[in-house]
Order: C-alpha cells, then sequence, then structure tokens
C-alpha cells in the first residue's frame, strides 16, 4: 500500500490525467457522441489505480466539453456540409427513381398506340381544364403528313443558285461566268461529242 496524505488531491489529479490521456486517444465526434464508453474507461481506469490507496471510485462522468468559438464554428459548418451533402444524395436518388419510372412508362406507352392517344387526350384535357387566355391545340405530325405532301409539289421551282449554274456549266464543258446554250442544244452537242 502507497501512503497518500492528500487522497482528495490525488484523486483529482490523477482523474484530470487520465482524462486528458483517454480523451487523447480518441476523437472529437467520438467524445462527444460516446461519453459513456469513455465514462466507463475512465472509471476503470481511475478506480484501478486508486484501489491500492483504499478508495473505491463509484462513478466517473465527463459532463461537458467546453470548446473554443473556432471549433465551434468549424463544427457548425461540417454539419451543415454533412446536411447538403445528405441532401444532394436523396435528390439524386430520387431523380434516378422518377427517371427510372419515366422509362418505364415510355416503353409501356410505346407499346400500345392507343395509349400514345389515350395520353395525348388527356393532355389536351389537361390545358383545356386551365383557365388561359391562350390554348393551344397541338396536332399530331401524321395528320399533317398529306397536307405537307401536296404543299411540297404545289411550290414553284427556286430561282437557280451561282453555284448550280457553275456545276451545270462544267457539267456542260463551259468556263464558268459563260452563258449556257438551251438545253436542246446541249443535248445535241453531247450526242456529236
Amino acid at each position: 500500500m502507497i501512503a497518500i496524505e492528500n487522497y482528495l488531491y490525488a484523486t483529482s489529479q490523477l482523474a484530470q490525467t487520465t482524462l486528458r490521456s483517454v480523451c487523447g486517444q480518441h476523437q472529437l465526434d467520438e467524445i462527444l457522441s460516446e461519453r459513456e464508453k469513455i465514462n466507463e474507461t475512465l472509471k476503470a481506469i481511475i478506480d484501478a489505480r486508486t484501489d491500492e490507496w483504499g478508495i473505491e471510485v463509484s462513478a466517473v462522468e465527463v459532463k461537458d466539453v467546453d470548446l473554443p468559438p473556432e471549433m465551434k464554428r468549424a463544427m457548425a459548418r461540417q454539419a451543415e456540409a454533412e446536411r447538403e451533402r445528405r441532401a444532394k444524395v436523396i435528390n439524386a436518388e430520387g431523380e434516378l427513381q422518377a427517371s427510372e419510372k419515366l422509362a418505364q412508362a415510355a416503353r409501356v406507352i410505346g407499346a400500345e398506340p392507343a395509349a400514345i392517344t389515350l395520353r395525348f387526350l388527356q393532355t389536351v384535357s389537361e390545358i383545356a381544364s386551365e383557365h388561359n387566355s391562350t390554348t393551344f391545340f397541338p396536332l399530331p405530325i401524321d395528320l399533317l403528313k398529306p397536307f405537307l405532301g401536296a404543299y411540297r409539289q404545289s411550290e414553284p421551282a427556286a430561282p437557280p443558285t451561282l453555284a448550280s449554274v457553275a456545276v451545270q456549266a462544267a457539267l456542260a464543258g463551259a468556263a464558268p461566268g459563260t452563258a449556257l446554250p438551251p438545253a436542246s442544244q446541249r443535248e445535241g452537242a453531247e450526242r456529236r461529242g
């Protein structure tokens, strides 16, 4: 047995040095979140050392951790960054699920032409139910194809461009910039040549 004159002071000093030693072995997050585990470790170490003095330690508690203001601000920034990261992950997962559902819906609708027509009519109905001053009624392009073909056939021929004249001149053997003979004369020249 070791003789200790002031057991209160000796126990206090032992508790402080043990606390520094144990806390120095852990990261700050662990100290803040695993206080019970640290308390048990401290109690076991201090009780083992004071047992030689005839003192039994019944409890040791880390009640509060005082941090400098700079550390508190840094921790707040870190916590905010972690919340933003989690929010971005949740948003990305939601977008992935939405795109998968959209692709699945597109496959189902694409497999059945009647489903496309039904979806078109639902969209028109939704547009019509809105109270807007302008209403847009889209027409399927399939309905317009016959009219587009008739329109293209009735279009007047475009005037010749300088490039098309140069190409025709080169094919006919004339120098670019010279007048081409009429088509009937060119055909006769081609037969003779």
